[in-house]
């Protein structure tokens, strides 16, 4: 039977507690990444900084972003005694061990964990790659976990090594119906296929997929073993003798019912210098989403169905590939690293390296590779399908690591509208209240923030034609980023009552970051227009976005403040905001706003700081992550480095914040706690902490 977290004191209890305490490196962050490849793939080890004891690969359950358990175990026998290197099993029995961690490092793609198994040591790394630059490798829905074992007193010791999973993978509703099978695929990977018996397609329930095949699979060996049944029952089967019994169940039942896990079990032999062994985890669903394009309502395949013939032809291309990711992984890992390092310093490295995973996370590749779409999930804040406004603060990581891929997120946004699927003159919110459903909104119902996406969507097309050269996709859509163009002229400068991305906080008149927004919007149409040998155009956006600049100063600036500072909303001379809009006007060029706000937002910000950050607004003490970080990408020098000052503030909230679900980009700027419940947490929208590499290249 699984573990919840009130019951740890039980299993701990049955154990012999040597852990000693772990370093963490370049910071303990509120749920270390451990397989983070997907909405669906996204499974992570929750610490935080409360006084707990958070951050132990032993001791604690791996859990999906949202804390239901998602078990990994590990155990191994050294010389005959057994340790636990993994997750929490076999609770109560005596003569258990809990293996000594002693360490902790994350970069952009890795998670590695060094720990004392008695006279031997076991580092594992968790590598969930990136490959911005290969869509036949980013469509793959799999992570990696390499185990090397070696002797800690030069000795020889007689060792065996067992991982599982549970069923818990592969529903969010605990008493639907488990099935799996064992096999072997052609290149001698074995596996354990588990799945939903009855599939739901395009369905969660709790925010996990309902359909498709999950597999947990490593290499076939004559010192290989595996066994499927009850949890307790296949690990007890381990440490009694150190192997299994090449056994399945055949009760498939519900993922509560005496608990299905599918194990593997290795004998090293006797080991003095490093062995290591490799598993994957990961899943293939044939279909991706359902699309209301310009054909109707259609399912889109996943796009590795394009490149692989079935699920076991993607599963052993992925194993046999662990060099070319290792490699390709490293190489994006040092240029993350210095890149931030070159902006930032130290403190940006700890906050993009902790967010690439987390931002390519929330997406997946799906239909085609000659018209491949980048799907994204609004993880947690409201489940819904290609938002725009969660795209926007995700982008900068796309104009970082390949713009082109930026395309493949508009893409289906465009493609809808064109079709006239979308009855108002403003851009779409979201396209589909329900990821993986981007049915779309044809009856104009979706959540109304005109001004913010109008904007969002001119903004990011404008960027990613200019990181590409790709004025041919500026001329396919003029119609309609003209279309919302002219929204943003008769409804920027004075923005009515409305909501902009920040909803949670309330809808409000005459927001003075959001009117900033929409002029910049405007500004990049006359680019847009430029571009596309629309010269008539051009002249007028360009010269309404320097018009409306030039009243938005006098509108946004508090009277008579010292020092000198914008608004929240334009007459509220005590208010202020982050002023993070001003990353669009730096990142296109388009030379709008005059640089004396740039330094003068600067200096105040610096006067403003909470214990963890500037509030977003003056209507609460709360904060964004993302904004702060593009806040930071456009804030010179001044009289203070608020440049660094934020950046350096987000690195201390990441190493101290008590929150334990993953970095969540909402908090208190006081305590460093979540403002709501149930809390934001794993969104894609921490992309944004990219904005200052963005911004300065």
């Amino acid at each position: 039977m699984k573990l919840l977290a009130g019951s740890l004191v039980l299993f701990l209890s049955g154990l012999v507690a040597v852990q000693g305490q772990s370093t963490f490196s370049p910071a303990r962050p509120p749920a270390l990444p451990l397989a983070v490849k997907s909405p669906y793939l996204s499974t992570w080890l929750a610490a935080g900084s409360d006084g707990g004891d958070g951050g132990y690969l032993p001791g604690e359950w791996s859990t999906f972003w949202n804390t239901a358990i998602t078990a990994l175990t590990g155990l191994i026998r050294v010389d005959g005694s057994l340790y636990v290197w993994m997750g929490a099993p076999l609770p109560g029995v005596s003569g258990v061990t809990l293996a000594n961690q002693t360490s902790y490092t994350y970069t952009s793609t890795n998670s590695v964990f060094s720990l004392d198994a008695g006279p031997v040591t076991v580092n594992v790394t968790f590598l969930s790659p990136i490959y911005p630059d290969d869509l036949q490798r980013q469509s793959l829905i799999f992570s990696y976990m390499n185990v090397a074992v070696e002797s800690n007193d030069g000795a020889s010791h007689d060792v065996q090594l067992y991982t599982d999973i549970s069923a818990e993978w592969i529903s969010g509703d605990r008493s639907a119906i488990a099935q799996w099978n064992y096999g072997t695929t052609g290149n001698g990977v074995s596996y354990h296929q588990v799945f939903r018996q009855t599939q739901l397609e395009f369905s969660e329930v709790s925010d996990q997929a309902e359909w498709g095949n999950w597999y947990w699979a490593t290499q076939k060996s004559n010192a290989l073993s595996y066994q499927s049944g009850t949890d307790n029952d296949v690990r007890t089967q381990f440490k009694n003798n150190g192997t299994l019994a090449d056994t399945q169940d055949t009760n498939y039942r519900a993922i509560n019912d005496n608990y299905p896990v599918f194990g593997f079990a290795s004998a090293l032999g006797s080991i003095t210098g490093s062995v290591s062994t490799l598993y994957t985890i990961g899943l293939c669903q044939q279909q991706a989403v359902q699309f209301l394009g310009k054909n109707g309502v259609q399912s889109v395949p996943s796009l590795w169905t394009s490149y692989f013939g079935s699920d076991t032809d993607a599963l052993d291309f992925f194993y046999g590939d662990y060099s070319t990711a290792t490699s390709t992984s490293s190489a994006l890992d040092a240029k993350i690293a210095s890149d931030a390092t070159a902006v930032g310093g130290k403190d940006l490295v700890t906050v993009t390296s902790l967010a690439a995973r987390q931002a390519f996370g929330g997406t997946e590749l799906g239909n085609t590779p000659e018209q491949p779409f980048l799907w994204m999930k609004e993880i947690s804040s409201d489940g819904n399908a290609q938002t725009v406004d969660v795209m926007f603060p995700l982008h900068p990581i796309m104009l970082y690591t390949n713009a082109t891929l930026l395309k493949y997120l508009l893409d289906p946004l465009f493609i809808n509208q064109a079709a006239g699927d979308y009855p108002n003159q403003y851009s779409m919110h979201d396209l589909g209240s329900k990821f993986p459903n981007a049915t779309g909104h044809p009856d104009g119902n979706d959540e109304p923030m005109p001004v913010e996406e109008c904007g969002n969507m001119l903004i990011m097309t404008l960027a990613y034609a200019q990181a590409t050269g790709d004025t041919a996709y500026l001329t396919q859509y003029y119609d309609l980023l003209k279309q919302w163009a002219g929204y943003l002229v008769a409804d920027s400068l004075i923005p009515a009552n409305q909501v902009s991305t920040d909803d949670f906080a309330g809808a409000l008149a005459n927001q003075t970051n959001l009117a900033l927004k929409g002029i910049i919007g405007i500004g990049a149409m006359g680019r847009i227009a430029n571009l596309t040998g629309n010269t008539a155009d051009a002249s007028n956006y360009t010269s309404t976005a320097q018009s409306y600049i030039s009243q938005w100063y006098d509108l946004a600036n508090a009277a008579g403040a010292n020092p000198p500072h914008t608004t929240l909303s334009y007459g509220n001379d005590t208010s202020y905001s982050l002023l993070y809009n001003l990353y669009g006007d730096t990142v296109l060029k388009l030379g709008l706003v005059k640089q004396e706000i740039y330094t003068q937002q600067s200096n105040f910000y610096a006067t403003v700081f909470h214990n963890y950050g500037v509030p977003l607004d003056t209507r609460h003490i709360y904060t964004k992550g993302d904004w702060q970080m593009f806040t930071a990408s456009v804030s010179g020098s001044g009289s203070a480095n608020a440049k660094q000052m934020l950046i350096s503030v987000l690195a201390k909230w990441i190493n101290q914040t008590p929150t334990n679900q993953p970095y969540t980009d909402l908090y208190n700027t006081d305590d460093g706690n979540y403002p709501f419940t149930p809390p934001f947490a794993n969104r894609p929208v921490m992309g944004g902490t990219f904005a200052p590499l963005v911004a300065s290249a």
